[in-house]
């Protein structure tokens, strides 16, 4: 279960960044076919398959990354600020998801109830993990979506130096996750937007 929802949180994220892009002015992603929610267009075999069944399989928190959505910038009508926008926009569509699955499990399940049901827990486990992915994404630290926002709101020169990061940006995460740093950041907003949006 957590896996289905994971491929489909991650596909649909995806397509987020494919839709945001085309719609200002990058036809990029739809002429490669990722303007889709078909997790086919999207999975990564390490990152939305692999990866997520070894953390499954340990214990480990799920997440994983499916096939980044090309951006051509020079097609944008503002590259700059386009290019933080459709970073936002995977973070944002992963936001709705959880707000869907918040809302059909208060109208499907009743705060006294004894049992959730396996519809219960699938919505359950749809918010938990899209929080997470939105929050996880967020981290300003590129390639993450986090860091590519950074990257379009700040002053040039500071936006130039954290682009330069991007080839040593999985390495930080890395040492961040060693570091507990990540544990720190990451669960205790994730855990809040859990609690407020299910209020129970």
């Amino acid at each position: 279960m957590q896996f289905a929802i994971l491929v489909l949180s991650l596909s649909f994220h995806e397509a987020a960044h494919a839709w945001t892009a085309d719609r200002l002015g990058d036809r990029t992603a739809r002429l490669l076919g990722r303007l889709t929610l078909n997790p086919l267009a999207h999975i990564d075999w390490i990152g939305t398959v692999l990866f997520p069944l070894v953390g499954m399989l340990s214990g480990l928190p799920v997440i994983g990354w499916a096939k980044p959505v090309p951006v051509d910038m020079r097609n944008l009508r503002s590259p700059k600020r386009d290019f933080g926008i459709v970073a936002l926009a995977g973070p944002v569509s992963n936001l709705i998801l959880a707000l869907a699955a918040t809302l059909a499990f208060k109208a499907l399940v009743p705060p006294a109830a004894e049992s959730m049901g396996v519809v219960g827990n699938f919505l359950l486990l749809a918010v938990v993990i899209n929080t997470l992915l939105a929050v996880f994404n967020m981290i300003p630290v590129p390639p993450l979506d986090g860091g590519n926002v950074a990257i379009g709101i700040l002053p040039g020169a500071v936006g130039v130096a954290l682009a330069q990061l991007r080839p040593w940006g999985f390495l930080i995460l890395y040492a961040l996750l060693i570091g507990g740093v990540l544990d720190r950041l990451v669960f205790p907003v994730q855990n809040w937007l859990v609690e407020w949006l299910l209020g129970r």
